[in-house]
């Protein structure tokens, strides 16, 4: 299930990105505008330090885009600074719970080409949400109901007219009670995430 659903958001991907435009011009500006982002993926469990359970989260998020909150020059593009705002809804396709429900807010840079047809980004934040816990029924799991959430999230971006855009784009993601209950392994887990956006 988890690969089916990936072939098909990459192929999606692919034809979308096949299509961008070469010139660019202001209706390519989409730093001016808000815009919507549908993101899917999937992430892996890693590390040493977070639950050593074999975690395998398919994150679904749906994202606001804010216009541009600064910009300046960098090596002859344009690094422009956003927020970003999302709502999580990430079922488990491997691991004592079912699901992680929630939201999230964070910083966004965006490395533009001058001809605003392809930009390098970065963007990292957090938020709280809600998962079913098992972690009194099954050592590993998680403590409580309630949770915090970090990410990472670092990839390229293409744009084209008509305000589509499609990125594609290596997701880390941390979530936790910060110790708000005694048993607290968290979860820390990475993988690809891809994402279709509009400008309105």
């Amino acid at each position: 299930m988890t690969w089916t659903r990936l072939l098909v958001f990459l192929t999606s991907w692919v034809i979308a990105t096949s299509a961008m435009a070469a010139k660019g011009d202001d209706d390519m500006a989409s730093e001016k505008n808000w815009e919507v982002a549908y993101e899917s993926g999937a992430l892996w469990r890693v590390g040493g330090g977070g639950s050593q359970l074999d975690y395998v989260l398919l994150p679904q998020l749906l994202t606001w885009r804010t216009p541009e909150v600064t910009r300046w020059l960098v090596g002859g593009r344009e690094l422009i600074v956003r927020s970003r705002f999302s709502v999580l809804a990430e079922p488990f396709a491997k691991g004592p719970e079912s699901y992680f429900l929630g939201g999230a807010a964070g910083g966004l840079l965006e490395w533009w080409t001058l001809q605003r047809t392809q930009a390098f980004f970065f963007s990292s934040g957090g938020g709280v949400g809600l998962m079913n816990s098992k972690g009194y029924e099954i050592e590993g799991a998680q403590g409580q109901d309630f949770n915090f959430h970090w990410f990472a999230y670092a990839g390229i971006r293409f744009q084209r007219r008509g305000g589509l855009s499609a990125s594609l784009g290596v997701y880390f993601q941390h979530v936790s009670n910060t110790g708000l209950d005694k048993i607290n392994p968290g979860i820390d887990a990475v993988g690809p995430m891809m994402n279709i956006g509009w400008r309105f």
